[in-house]
């Protein structure tokens, strides 16, 4: 083994280390909270579909190309390449949908208190449990053709490789089912990013226009409004421009990686590397900015009480 392979494996796997670990810490506090009621915000439910499809994103790929970046080869026979890159394809739509309903219910949850407007938002929690089921439902049957494309290393006689990804191979469909995927997906992308990008503008609109109103008028009542929301607010648009962001530059990575015959080995890294840091940075993202990490960690790690002595 080479050291640029020994020095792409180190970075694979201190980043999908450190993914899983932060994931895996907020996994276990939102289901916690879900479960108890202790604490609880309506967008727990959102917040808990994303980390687990971030973990299932590390698991199914940062793994595997860990431990081909290692130099460890055969390791996954065809049953076991077909369920890694299927349900990475599954927690890639996850994450893509599940943070579009984070910023769209931000948004609803931010937007002008008028009576109409009220009776909507009062629906919109009840509505995130039956669209967080839909969307698994849905990514499950749209990538249901994935398995069908995924051969391991050793079934690859006779098979026209389209991407090697060292442990596994992605084979090239006919051309009418590669345009009818390729239109479907880009459709939906496309969908879904314009409405971040929608919801986005929506919120910092909202946000300048009350800063504005509490420059101009000084009143504590408005002053003192929701901080909490605002705060919430910044963490859902630093993931939303992190998503979209990480999300663009791997698809162009992604079509290179396509469109090229024989890929460098380099160009299928560093995709992985993009692909992998939303997943990876998001967790740390929302602990930072949630007040019940630290409540938490005072429970497991509490301060010492240090006692001083004088001596006469």
């Amino acid at each position: 083994m080479g050291h640029t392979s020994l020095e792409m494996g180190t970075i694979f796997l201190m980043q999908t280390g450190a993914g899983i670990l932060g994931n895996s810490f907020l996994l276990f506090l939102y289901t916690f909270t879900l479960l108890t009621g202790k604490k609880k915000r309506p967008s727990d439910l959102i917040l808990n579909q994303l980390v687990l499809a971030n973990n299932l994103a590390l698991f199914s790929r940062g793994i595997p190309h860990t431990m081909a970046a290692f130099g460890l080869k055969y390791f996954l026979d065809d049953a076991g390449c077909k369920v890694v890159l299927y349900f990475h394809r599954v927690s890639r739509g996850i994450s893509l949908s599940t943070t579009c309903l984070l910023g769209g219910y931000q948004a609803i949850k931010l937007s002008p208190r008028t009576f109409w407007w009220m009776e909507f938002r009062n629906r919109t929690p009840k509505c995130i449990g039956f669209c967080s089921f839909l969307f698994w439902i849905l990514q499950l049957l749209v990538n249901v053709y994935i398995p069908v494309r995924v051969i391991s290393p050793r079934s690859s006689k006779n098979v026209t490789v389209q991407i090697n990804y060292g442990y596994c191979f992605l084979f090239k469909p006919n051309r009418f089912m590669s345009l009818f995927h390729a239109v479907i997906f880009s459709f939906i992308d496309i969908m879904c990013l314009g409405f971040m990008v929608c919801a986005s503008s929506s919120m910092i609109f909202i946000l300048r226009r009350h800063k504005q109103q509490v420059q101009h008028i000084h009143s504590h009542r408005l002053s003192s409004r929701p901080f909490h929301e605002a705060r919430a607010t910044h963490t859902i648009l630093i993931l939303v421009s992190m998503f979209v962001s990480c999300y663009c530059l791997s698809a162009i990575l992604i079509l290179c990686v396509t469109l090229i015959a024989n890929p460098r080995r380099w160009l299928l890294d560093t995709s992985v590397l993009v692909t992998s840091c939303f997943p990876v940075f998001s967790p740390f993202v929302l602990i930072s900015s949630d007040s019940r990490v630290s409540q938490v960690c005072s429970v497991f790690c509490p301060r010492k009480k240090v006692l001083f002595f004088k001596y006469g």
